[in-house]
């Protein structure tokens, strides 16, 4: 017969191998910092910048599925509940977007523009999302987002090369 111990070890370890346990102790944590958390203490004034900040934060913390992170984050920072307007986002921004696709979050577009930078004087698009495709109903499996990511910058690193190549032929 089994010791106590050993239930609690086989049950971890299913729990683990399910996915389960983290989303459980990501819930708790999240229950517990609501039940703490002091309502009557008013929170300080977001600045405008926070609330950008913080808006972009949530739409990544949503697209990747990490709804009690984005629970905490938005209980704790005094955000609206209701998200802001993506394309509001975009004007306060003074950014673009030229993909179509509004499913990928806009820090991945920011991302991609700093770490892609300027070559040889040319800017790159700020906030093109098109090469980051939304995951594929198709599949059984949904990618995940730093998946969707490293798949974004091949392929915009693949752009850039392209884009290069024609503006040095345009030139001349």
């Amino acid at each position: 017969m089994a010791t106590v111990t050993e239930l609690k070890a086989v049950l971890r370890d299913t729990l683990e191998k399910r996915g389960v346990l983290g989303h459980l102790k990501a819930r708790i944590r999240a229950e517990v910092f609501n039940a703490l958390d002091d309502e009557s203490e008013p929170r300080p004034t977001l600045s405008h910048e926070n609330l950008l900040i913080n808006e972009l934060i949530r739409e990544y913390l949503e697209f990747n599925k990490y709804k009690y992170t984005a629970s905490v984050l938005i209980a704790e920072s005094g955000q609206p509940a209701v998200p802001l307007d993506r394309q509001f986002l975009i004007r306060e921004l003074n950014a673009f977007e030229e993909s179509k696709d509004n499913t990928i979050p806009l820090l991945y577009g920011i991302l991609s523009h700093f770490l892609n930078g300027t070559k040889d004087g040319i800017q790159n698009t700020f906030l093109k999302g098109s090469s980051l495709q939304p995951p594929n109903p198709n599949i059984g499996r949904q990618p995940s987002g730093r998946e969707q990511m490293d798949d974004h910058l091949r392929k915009e690193e693949k752009n850039n090369i392209e884009d290069l190549h024609i503006s040095q032929t345009m030139k001349r």
